[in-house]
């Protein structure tokens, strides 16, 4: 780090358990649009424009898809009155690394997020939100309703990974017709986008078990892969998704981009600086070291916050990095950005606990 923790930024705790997303988007509108606005400095100047028919695209299809919360999506387009908003909670570009781990018979949760996009980390925000089983803490931005990190204290905390690439070829240069292909697969299917799916787990299921069952069994829009823990020993999970079906892993409950027994036609997620040339056999290595590095971590939770983010887990793309203990009520956040001319990404926020008393 170039400059000392007390220079860097603090990551807003935003209460809106009344409100929910439409509530902390009205209350940070400025915050919104300087998101939206340094996540579209990373798109080609001549896509920038293209803002407004990419919005359009996205909202009819959440529009036939069985999201719950389109309404939610529309009310926030309508208060922040600028383009970007379904495109936001649309988009599906990150990779990420999650672990699911027991220290002294108590389950953690510990992830990163991977995302090309700068901003993310800057301008990640804290929403304490609530829902008919009980409150939960969603790291998050102002105008995104989905959650892909998030902890109830006293029943479980997940985060959600982008599954790896259904591909028809192993050529690099045509790993954009895939994604193409995938796209229109995507919103041909009416079922709910799997970001979405774990906010709604939060807000209705009770316990560890009732979470596991939702996230297994409900049909999803796109491949994912969760990582879910509870607060009894044993309670943890990897769950890797399919839009109709599911693998569940109780062992090897560590995530990155790819399957954890690679399969025929499916390709591990890459970093879009190398998608052109990273062939099919190092896209699934990029993955599995990051794994791999992650799972055999012997630090603890506890006296070595995150002592685990270090490269190849830290990577020029990483965006957050969260430990949560849901037994305890624990969360720990930290953003991070890559600065101009480094090849790591680097603390942007002072790192954020929320304490077991807090979380009461």
């Amino acid at each position: 780090m170039n400059c000392a923790m007390s220079d860097l930024a603090a990551i807003p705790v935003i209460d809106v358990r009344d409100g929910g997303p439409v509530r902390h988007a009205r209350e940070a509108c400025a915050r919104a649009r300087a998101l939206r606005d340094d996540c579209l400095a990373w798109l080609p100047r001549l896509a920038q424009p293209a803002t407004p028919l990419l919005d359009a695209i996205t909202r009819r299809w959440l529009l036939r898809s069985e999201s719950p919360y389109v309404d939610e999506i529309a009310a926030i387009a309508a208060e922040l009155k600028f383009p970007g908003i379904w495109l936001l909670n649309g988009s599906y570009v990150w990779g990420c690394t999650s672990l699911g781990r027991e220290e002294s018979g108590v389950p953690w949760l510990a992830r990163t997020l991977d995302w090309p996009f700068s901003g993310l980390g800057r301008h990640v925000e804290i929403a304490r939100m609530s829902g008919p089983a009980g409150e939960f803490w969603s790291v998050t931005w102002p105008g995104f309703v989905g959650a892909l990190t998030a902890t109830a204290p006293g029943r479980f905390a997940a985060s959600m990974n982008q599954a790896p690439l259904r591909r028809r070829t192993r050529d690099p240069r045509l790993r954009v017709y895939d994604v193409a292909l995938n796209a229109l697969a995507t919103w041909s299917l009416p079922h709910i986008p799997p970001d979405q799916l774990l906010r709604q787990v939060f807000e209705e299921c009770r316990t560890f078990a009732e979470a596991r069952k939702r996230l297994e069994t409900i049909p999803v829009a796109r491949p994912a892969i969760y990582v879910l823990v509870g607060c009894r020993a044993g309670e943890r999970c990897a769950i890797e998704r399919t839009e109709e079906g599911y693998r569940t892993l109780d062992d090897a409950t560590c995530a990155a981009n790819d399957w954890l027994v690679p399969r025929p036609q499916w390709e591990a997620r890459i970093g879009t600086d190398v998608v052109w040339t990273c062939s099919y056999d190092e896209a699934a290595e990029r993955s599995r070291r990051r794994r791999e590095a992650l799972a055999g971590w012997t630090g603890s939770f506890v006296r070595e916050s995150f002592g685990w983010v270090v490269p190849p887990v830290l990577n020029r793309y990483t965006r957050l990095a969260v430990e949560a203990c849901p037994a305890d009520g624990t969360l720990r956040v930290v953003g991070y950005e890559r600065p101009p001319g480094a090849e790591l990404a680097q603390p942007v926020t002072r790192p954020l606990e929320i304490a077991p008393a807090a979380a009461a």
